[in-house]
């Protein structure tokens, strides 16, 4: 499903931003005073991941019968057929 709804990007932000979390917690153990830029990132990371989930499902299109597709291959290739249908009907034989 992952691959489908094409959210890599938001699982590598998640990803980022626990290597981040630990990299406070280990900077943060030795008192190095930088390390509150690292929570900050790792937070933008966590916020930037989680629009990131969000975006797919906020912008999905409603079928004909009004229900909502996530699957956006899926969305693509009717989207072609129908326009293949409508420049069949208009173009005269």
């Amino acid at each position: 499903m992952i691959k489908i709804l094409k959210l890599q990007k938001a699982v590598i932000a998640f990803i980022l931003g626990i290597l981040a979390l630990i990299g406070y917690k280990v900077m943060s153990v030795n008192k190095i005073e930088s390390s509150n830029y690292l929570l900050s990132l790792a937070g933008i990371l966590f916020i930037t991941g989680a629009l990131m989930f969000l975006f797919p499902i906020i912008f999905a299109k409603q079928n004909k019968q009004g229900e909502v597709e996530l699957d956006p291959e899926k969305q693509e290739e009717e989207l072609l057929e129908n326009e293949k249908k409508v420049a069949t009907e208009e173009s005269p034989l």
